[in-house]
């Protein structure tokens, strides 16, 4: 097996920052790094990934590219990738970009081998019913907020980014750019205890439009200052953070509504699927996310669409520069998954325009 390498810089759309970043400068917040991954067996058989590095792990390009070079491409198999995925766990624990990318790209392999588009290939019904996607309002300047909130008001489903000492003044800018649409809240970890939390979950209530809030207290924090807040919170809450993998659904089963589930965050597509299913057996509600990615992550993450109850799949929409076509959102947030139908695999193709320098490991 061959493993190629390639690292691309995504450019934003509009400046994404989140309660971790708010105070970051204005060009970082127009880009973001990502990784490719190309595995090529002996008869030409190709399989493709993508991670997504992020400073919330510890992870950049340059870590992913190190984890990259201590793999054996001996032990990786279109033939057995469960196998393969299994050891990938193991050698490569910390490195979640890395491992994502190279299971991915195992999984993507193995499906066309089978000539399987990728949900059939894990045992799932292939996604064709038009699903809504919330798109996000990150956090800026609340005159910026309102703009971009009356710029996606045909949008059904928004979610707007909180988390710093601003949020009040921000969340009155966005509902004066979009003042009907149903809203999603991400705060990122970034309400520091259980009775800050419940104050800004008290008036997030108040507006009677908030689906939810994702993540709003720091992973780090004890599971019992999240089992009190469940208990008091007046609006559904779901992990983020706080849910990496399926080992974490039993806790997340305790303190929380419902799960963003992530392709990069578990390790892979099989391994989402995996961790979707364990919240689900636990009773939990389940959201299908991503980071700022490419449609090759987005595309992936859209196959396991039958095992969610929402969808977050504006990765790719916030960028200007995908270099591939896949799934996608239209303009009135629904997700079109007929670009990957018939498709072998995850089932995206590379635009001709774009530029991606391969370099073989």
């Amino acid at each position: 097996m061959e493993i190629f390498f390639a690292r691309y810089e995504l450019r934003l759309r509009r400046p994404w920052r989140i309660a971790r970043t708010a105070q970051g400068p204005e060009a970082e917040a127009l880009r973001r790094e990502t990784i490719f991954v190309r595995l090529r067996d002996e008869d030409g058989v190709e399989g493709w990934g993508e991670g997504s590095p992020s400073l919330r792990y510890g992870e950049s390009a340059e870590t992913a590219a190190a984890a990259l070079r201590r793999v054996d491409p001996a032990w990786l198999s279109f033939e057995r990738p469960g196998v393969a995925r299994a050891r990938l766990r193991s050698e490569l624990t910390r490195d979640r970009a890395a491992r994502c990318a190279l299971s991915l790209a195992l999984t993507d392999g193995a499906a066309r081998r089978r000539g399987l588009g990728l949900a059939r290939f894990l045992g799932l019904e292939p996604p064709r019913t038009p699903r809504l996607s919330s798109v996000t309002v990150g956090i800026d300047r609340p005159e910026r907020v309102r703009e971009k909130a009356r710029e996606l008001r045909a949008y059904p489903r928004l979610k707007l980014k909180l988390g710093v000492p601003e949020d009040r003044e921000l969340f009155r800018a966005f509902r004066e750019g979009a003042p009907d649409n149903v809203t999603r809240v991400d705060a990122n970890e970034g309400w520091p205890s259980v009775e800050e939390a419940l104050r800004r979950l008290e008036w997030l209530a108040a507006d009677g439009r908030v689906e939810f809030v994702e993540q709003p207290l720091p992973a780090s924090l004890p599971l019992e200052e999240h089992l009190r807040l469940k208990e008091r919170s007046p609006l559904p809450l779901f992990a983020d953070e706080s849910c990496l993998d399926a080992a974490d659904a039993e806790r997340c089963a305790a303190a929380f509504h419902g799960v963003n589930v992530k392709v990069v965050k578990t390790g892979g597509v099989a391994e989402a699927k995996e961790t979707l299913e364990a919240a689900r057996a636990r009773g939990l509600q389940t959201m299908l996310g991503g980071m700022v990615e490419s449609s090759l992550s987005v595309t992936a993450t859209a196959h396991l669409a039958a095992l969610a109850d929402y969808l977050d799949l504006d990765g790719a929409w916030l960028t200007a520069n995908d270099p591939f076509r896949g799934v996608w959102i239209d303009e009135g947030g629904v997700v079109r998954f007929d670009a990957a139908e018939g498709r072998a695999g995850i089932g995206v193709e590379p635009r001709r325009e774009a530029r991606l320098e391969w370099r073989r490991i």
